[in-house]
């Protein structure tokens, strides 16, 4: 581990499930392409095994009753409801926790998602029109978000976080609208019992989740016994894996359940017990929401396992100089294609143009305009849920023309957003930030904006860039983070630095005392000296050591003994902790930049990076 990457150990503050969700989607992007290349190379060498192994029947039989499918079946409906309950999963945080957890930002990424899936759909009808393929619209509709997240890094600007962020939250809305096209258009005739039967599932789900029961068993239980249901339905199953994910709730680490499982832990360290240890693990596991939880667990199988192995048993297209030459005239295949690489970009910025327009620009992006082009253009990269359309509405020759299609656009559409980019890295500096940023104000994590009436700040009161700070003179950690700090500062004479008390009194005794240390000397306008003492000697906190700060610093040290009796300071560190707690904080050390909470590592790189980033929005934003 970098040694400025980590927190306090007993207060996790982990980085978000969308920086760990956009982290292993660009990983993973390079195994699923490879296992596209090997699907196209396995049929092309021998087509005939690759039939048999995925065309190969396995049966689950239970007293008499079970299901029968060919593995390619048990990938695309069994596995693949894995991958759409981990989508759902990330569509329900961002609901409670992320970019639409505010409910006005709602309307321009629905609004940009279903022009990102009209304008495709269109298209492709415009090509097929009145023939035998116009049922199979539905393969021209779905972005792909791993391969979009994972060749956005290659193909991107340089301040990649809210152009992701963006992506992200129109894919929400584009791949449950393409969900809800699978269980609706593509499913075969639906028989109403068993569906009945998944829906009263589906209700006991939610009444156990109210009464709050949290045994993954019962729900795995539960989850099993509705996809067989949906499946004996007629309808794709995969649709049990999103309803799953979007019944799981998220919500932030709450600073109480940290301390309970700190208390636990403590308690199994005094007397190693089993029955202790069971009560620490469980402690630490309820002090995460399920959805975080189980995105841990299962979206890196998903990422690198599932939907790699998807691609392996439907990838394979054999190739022919004749197939390349009547298939790159079909309307099969060139209805998919330029509905991707022209349909999406068009949608989308279209849509959202139009939006801000009709709104007088209440509603805007959250980018600028280039990057929403670039948004989709690399929204026009299809795969797993368009492939998964293509085998439900296609056979034989129409099935084959359909991936090509798809897969054609894995290339294409990466290299219209690199051209995108490239021409808005071409415009004049000021014009580049403001067409890659925009004017939009983003959202603010920081509970309590910074007052320079009472807040601890160090540089200029109107600098563009002000970096928060919620911590602790014991943490480590926040020691190991001062030096970069301290060399961020100087080397940018526009910043402006705030620090919060957050003292994690469970695990660091000294943490309250010293930080009550720091406010006696601030009642001597000697803050930042005392400060930087503590944090350069955590390894001597008792009140003998800080008495001797005091004095090397040449404050008057009765009146900071006095000081210090009284607890003077307390008051003032509550408020502190309390305005944490605002701000969903639990852990040292926590930044905020420009109101932004700040995910990633404490090096002098990565927090100027940071910085930058934040100057160029806060520029774009004057403007």
């Amino acid at each position: 581990m970098h040694p400025f990457s980590g927190r306090t150990a007993w207060a996790r503050n982990l980085q978000t499930p969308l920086q760990v969700f956009l982290r292993t989607e660009a990983g993973s992007a390079a195994v699923l392409l490879g296992t596209a290349v090997a699907a196209l190379a396995w049929v092309n060498i021998s087509a005939s095994s690759y039939e048999a192994v995925w065309g190969a029947r396995l049966s689950v039989i239970l007293a008499g009753t079970g299901v029968s499918l060919d593995l390619r079946e048990w990938v695309n409906s069994g596995l693949m409801t894995f991958f759409f309950f981990v989508f759902g999963l990330e569509a329900r945080r961002e609901f409670d926790m992320g970019e639409l957890r505010e409910r006005a930002r709602l309307a321009l990424p629905v609004a940009a998602g279903l022009g990102g899936l009209v304008i495709p759909v269109t298209i492709y009808l415009a090509f097929n029109s009145g023939g035998p393929a116009a049922h199979g619209w539905g393969a021209a509709m779905s972005t792909d978000s791993a391969f979009a997240l994972g060749t956005l890094a290659l193909t991107g600007p340089r301040f990649p976080g809210r152009v992701r962020a963006f992506l992200l939250s129109v894919a929400v809305v584009d791949d449950l609208i393409s969900l809800v096209v699978i269980g609706a258009a593509y499913s075969k005739a639906v028989v109403l019992a068993p569906l009945g039967i998944a829906t009263g599932i589906f209700a006991v789900i939610l009444l156990l989740r109210r009464a709050g029961v949290r045994s993954g068993v019962i729900y795995a239980a539960a989850g099993t016994a509705a996809w067989v249901a949906v499946l004996e339905s007629g309808v794709d199953p995969v649709v049990v894996g999103l309803v799953m994910g979007l019944l799981t709730v998220a919500y932030p680490v709450a600073r109480a359940d940290l301390e309970r499982a700190s208390d636990l832990f403590r308690s199994f360290r005094e007397q190693p017990t089993p029955g202790l240890a069971q009560s620490a693990r469980a402690g630490l596991a309820t002090a995460l929401s399920p959805n975080e939880r189980l995105q841990q667990l299962y979206h890196p199988w998903t990422s690198y396992v599932i939907v790699p192995l998807f691609a392996l048993a439907n990838a394979g297209i054999p190739l022919s100089g004749a197939f390349l030459a009547r298939a790159y005239t079909s309307p099969v295949t060139l209805g998919i294609l330029i509905g991707y690489v022209a349909g999406k970009p068009l949608g989308i910025t279209g849509a959202s143009w139009l939006l801000t327009r009709l709104s007088r620009g209440r509603l805007r992006p959250p980018v600028g305009w280039a990057t929403v082009a670039g948004v989709g253009t690399i929204a026009g990269i299809g795969f797993a849920v368009s492939i998964l359309i293509a085998t439900l509405a296609f056979t034989g020759t129409q099935l084959q023309e359909a991936k090509l299609g798809v897969l054609s656009t894995v290339p294409a559409a990466p290299a219209l957003t690199w051209l995108v980019f490239r021409a808005a890295g071409l415009l004049p500096a000021r014009l580049q930030v403001r067409a890659l940023l925009g004017t939009a104000q983003v959202i603010t994590d920081l509970g309590a904006p910074v007052d320079p009436a009472r807040d601890r700040i160090r540089g200029p009161a109107r600098a563009p860039v002000t970096i928060v700070e919620y911590g602790d003179f014991e943490c480590p950690y926040c020691g190991q983070a001062e030096p970069a700090l301290r060399e961020l500062l100087a080397g940018h004479g526009d910043v402006r630095y705030v620090w919060r008390h957050l003292p994690l009194n469970d695990v660091h005794p000294h943490a309250q005392l010293a930080a009550e240390a720091a406010e006696a000397a601030a009642d001597q306008d000697a803050f930042w000296e005392m400060h930087d003492l503590l944090l350069q000697h955590q390894d001597a906190l008792l009140p003998r050591d800080l008495a001797r700060y005091a004095g090397d610093l040449g404050l008057d040290t009765g009146r900071f003994a006095e000081y210090l009796r009284n607890r003077a300071g307390d008051a003032r560190i509550a408020e502190d902790t309390d305005t944490a707690d605002l701000s969903g904080v639990t852990g040292t050390p926590t930044f905020f930049v420009n109101g932004r909470r700040y995910y990633g590592s404490y090096d002098i790189t990565a927090l100027t990076t940071a910085v930058l980033a934040a100057k160029a929005a806060a520029a774009a934003a004057r403007r």
